[in-house]
């Protein structure tokens, strides 16, 4: 029985390892994944609440790597909707990994900010890009994408060394100008991985498996325990 007793918690083990909670969405990418694409969708947050009808998304395509730099295409949606009646996406941000040490970037938002600061609890992003060369990427200037709107440029992500692969994550957005939301003129949005045309590049976090794939899982834990607890009872007698 003390064997048994032991598979059996070794499988359990291994069970709740499985169920660990999931990691923040991040991509990582290489020069084998020229052309791929991903988007992102944002939610809409100010002091720990969550604001309903606040959302955007981006789409990032990595077009190139030329030395130590890393080019991409992007496009930014303003996709909020009721009980929001105005806001504009005035930033985007992420955090890389490696460390970036330069940026720039056309269209919609042509200007970068490295080391910048996003409110409402998130602190120092790695890379940020706005639409105003006025103010910080926490607000200030005008400008941005309103309600129904889009836009697209161009962006470049600048190393000390050649960087075999890239690691984007902690994806944000900062909402300015919004109305319809008593006592909130500002948030922020956090995003979360979509889509992507390479799932290959993703990475997503642990994988958490269904409900009824976690009871099928701990049923054949415990039906292999008593599987194995008979024929030790025959040798015994």
């Amino acid at each position: 029985m003390g064997r048994i007793a032991y598979r059996a918690g070794l499988a359990l083990a291994a069970f709740v390892a499985m169920c660990g909670t999931a990691n923040a969405d991040s991509i990582t990418l290489g020069s084998g994944d020229i052309g791929t694409s991903f988007t992102l969708d944002y939610n809409g947050f100010s002091s720990g609440t969550a604001i309903s009808g606040l959302t955007g998304s981006t789409t990032f395509t990595l077009t190139g790597i030329t030395g130590n730099t890393y080019n991409f295409d992007y496009t930014v949606s303003n996709t909020s909707s009721a009980p929001v009646t105005g806001s504009r996406i005035s930033s985007f941000a992420f955090n890389t990994d490696p460390t970036i040490a330069s940026a720039s970037s056309t269209g919609a938002y042509s200007y970068t900010t490295l080391s910048s600061t996003y409110p409402n609890g998130i602190g120092s992003v790695d890379v940020c890009f706005k639409d105003a060369s006025t103010g910080s990427c926490a607000g200030g200037g005008g400008g941005g994408l309103d309600i129904g709107q889009t836009g697209s440029g161009t962006f470049a992500l600048g190393f000390s060394s050649p960087v075999s692969s890239l690691t984007l994550s902690d994806f944000y957005v900062r909402y300015q100008s919004i109305s319809g939301v008593p006592g909130i003129s500002s948030a922020s949005g956090a995003g979360t991985l979509s889509s992507t045309t390479s799932s290959s590049s993703t990475s997503g976090g642990t994988p958490v498996p269904e409900p009824g794939m976690l009871g099928l899982f701990g049923a054949g834990v415990i039906g292999l325990a008593f599987a194995r607890r008979r024929p030790f009872a025959r040798i015994a007698r």
